[in-house]
């Protein structure tokens, strides 16, 4: 059994001076490290009970969320930028530090009382998990979970989703 933090590589000062940045490309060009990433998770995500489709905020949850939700046999919903889906969309605009952001998905995606995982690479200050999260709930899916490859547990991102379960195979104490 591979120590998947081993294949993290740690990038001091970036993107700005003083962040310890956690890189994931090292691991996911590891074939075997991945492998046992998505083992590990399709595992963890079993114990949550039935799910009935699996939702991803691009571009990294899409890294984990594919292989899931194949490994699981089911359907996979992205979760973009706005503008880049090309069927009509539903939006939900969230407040950051510092304006505003906004993501969609299809709007013909989420059936009433869905049981919806996300999936995301890292669990960080919550802000795109949230959003996330508010708009399958907009859709009136149920969001009854969430999986990371990663959290940093310092930036309380945990504390905007408290009210779902999360697994996570890698936390780091500190931000």
């Amino acid at each position: 059994m591979l120590h998947l933090q081993d294949y993290v590589r740690e990038i001091p000062d970036f993107p700005v001076q003083g962040i310890l940045f956690r890189d994931i490309t090292t691991l996911i060009e590891n074939g075997e490290a991945y492998h046992q990433a998505i083992e590990q998770l399709v595992e963890k995500i079993r114990e949550l009970g039935a799910i009935d489709v699996i939702a991803a905020p691009e571009a990294r949850g899409f890294i984990f969320a594919a292989p899931i939700a194949f490994a699981l046999k089911l359907p996979l919903i992205p979760i973009r930028k706005p503008g880049k889906l090309p069927y009509k969309t539903v939006t939900f605009t969230y407040e950051l530090e510092y304006g505003s952001d906004s993501l969609q998905m299809h709007a013909d995606t989420i059936k009433p009382g869905a049981k919806v995982l996300l999936v995301d690479d890292l669990l960080a200050t919550g802000g795109t998990i949230k959003a996330c999260k508010d708009l399958i709930e907009k859709e009136r899916g149920k969001v009854v979970g969430a999986a990371f490859l990663m959290q940093l547990a310092g930036l309380n991102g945990r504390d905007k989703i408290s009210d779902i379960p999360i697994c996570t195979l890698i936390t780091y104490p500190g931000a």
